[in-house]
């Protein structure tokens, strides 16, 4: 996998909405921190102050916001303000020549979840992090810090999880890859399906009902994604619907724990990752350690 190179203060980066639309002022806290405290020269796309129905502007504004990004060899990372739905309508629109020649950063989670796995696909690295619009929200600081140190090139302390009763011990060494498991989902069998075998796989979501993620689980199992991991890690599955006229009878993680049961690999509940105010950087493509014990896990860089 290529890295591309880490930001040093003084270098230019861009911040667009690849996907929903935003309001403006919600940027203000990510604004001071990449501009006061990084000491980022900021590069502000069109998209960010438009809209079109749900989306930061139409297919081919966001398409040209992000494109001209990518072109651009003095932009050395691009965040994603924000998540939504989106990205992926412009997936297919978009030239990587440019972007191959010079790789930059490409920063978010939830929807964009999309575009990290195009960019796996093309061997390049990406950030699975906070996104700008989620900066000024409480009990953040550590996805924030997190991000930066990912971004700056310093050492990440391992990030821990506490004891599950679900989770199953082993240690195992691979690249991490992963993101919402919805997405995941609807990227089978398209040009931005990625191969898991030996990878670290980490998954979260958020308002679905649990009859379609134990779908959405057996679609993965049945179509061999889950036989060959290195090891699993189940981030935060939050505002779950439930259908309490026809109760499922079981939990997102007991529904993800039925479907790896036949598997050997270990596996970690309860991971910082997701729709959390504690949703730690995953460098995407990285390889990491993930050791789980009785008393929780571990994954270490």
């Amino acid at each position: 996998m290529i890295r591309p190179p880490f930001l040093e203060p003084g270098q230019r980066v861009g911040v667009l909405a690849m996907a929903s639309r935003l309001d403006y002022e919600t940027l203000e806290p990510a604004f001071h921190i990449l501009r006061d405290q990084w000491q980022l020269e900021v590069v502000e796309g069109e998209s960010l102050r438009s809209s079109y129905y749900q989306f930061a502007g139409d297919d081919a504004l966001r398409t040209r916001d992000l494109q001209q990004m990518l072109d651009d060899p003095g932009i050395r990372a691009i965040f994603s303000a924000r998540g939504g739905y989106g990205s992926y309508r412009i997936l297919d629109r978009l030239d990587f020549t440019q972007f191959l020649k010079n790789p930059k950063w490409i920063i978010g989670f939830s929807d964009i979840t999309v575009v990290h796995c195009h960019l796996h696909r093309m061997g390049i690295q990406s950030l699975h992090a906070i996104m700008p619009k989620l900066f000024g929200g409480e009990g953040v600081t550590d996805s924030i810090e997190t991000l930066r140190q990912c971004l700056f090139g310093e050492s990440l302390t391992p990030y821990t999880s506490p004891f599950h009763l679900l989770n199953r011990p082993g240690t195992a060494t691979g690249p991490l890859v992963g993101g919402n498991l919805t997405l995941l989902m609807h990227i089978l069998g398209t040009p931005s399906d990625i191969d898991l075998t030996g990878k670290l796989l980490f998954i979260e979501d958020i308002d679905e009902t649990l009859f379609s993620t134990d779908r959405m689980m057996i679609q993965l199992r049945r179509s061999g994604r889950l036989a060959d991991l290195a090891g699993l890690l189940v981030g935060q599955f939050t505002d779950m619907r439930i259908n309490d006229s026809s109760p499922f009878g079981k939990t997102a993680n007991e529904i993800i724990a039925e479907q790896v049961a036949g598997y050997n690999y270990p596996v970690c509940f309860d991971f910082p990752v997701g729709h959390v105010a504690r949703n730690l950087a995953m460098p995407i493509g990285k390889t990491a350690e993930l050791v789980v014990k009785e008393e929780g896990g571990q994954l270490r860089f």
